[in-house]
């Protein structure tokens, strides 16, 4: 049993050589900084996790938020178009704006360069091998619902 295991570690440094004196206050010191850091981690995530978790709920609010003003919109519009005209009304409205702000988020991108550039030309050929698939089928679904 070495004398630093048997409860006497100021004499085992003592007769050690000078670099093993100094690889263990090294070692000493990088053990007192990861637990150090460690502990920051520690108090750093609880935080970071209760407002992650705030932010989702926040989000969740959003989305109940925009529903009621969505449905909210649509009695208004109710009161004075009949009723499949104004859920249309407000459909293409939602979906001109969605179109409108995808375009800029796009070109924000592109502007941007490097690898958002390339996200935003995957983005674009996305978009449009989807809306070359739904626009068919959405306007078969609206000449159907017109001819009845």
């Amino acid at each position: 049993m070495t004398e630093e295991a048997a409860g006497q570690p100021g004499r085992a440094r003592a007769t050690a050589s000078p670099t093993d004196r100094l690889a263990a206050d090294v070692a000493d010191v990088v053990r007192e900084e990861v637990r150090e850091v460690r502990q920051q981690l520690a108090d750093a995530a609880l935080p970071a996790g209760v407002g992650l978790a705030l932010l989702a709920t926040a989000g969740g609010c959003l989305v109940l938020g925009v529903g009621a003003a969505s449905t909210t919109a649509l009695r208004m519009l109710e009161s004075f178009l009949p009723r499949r005209l104004a859920a249309s009304g407000l459909t293409a409205g939602y979906l001109v704006a969605a179109a409108v702000l995808g375009r800029m988020g796009l070109e924000q991108l592109r502007a941007a360069g490097g690898s958002s550039a390339r996200l935003a030309d995957e983005v674009r050929n996305a978009v449009s091998a989807t809306a070359g698939r739904v626009m068919p089928a959405s306007s078969a679904a609206a000449r159907d619902a017109l001819g009845r």
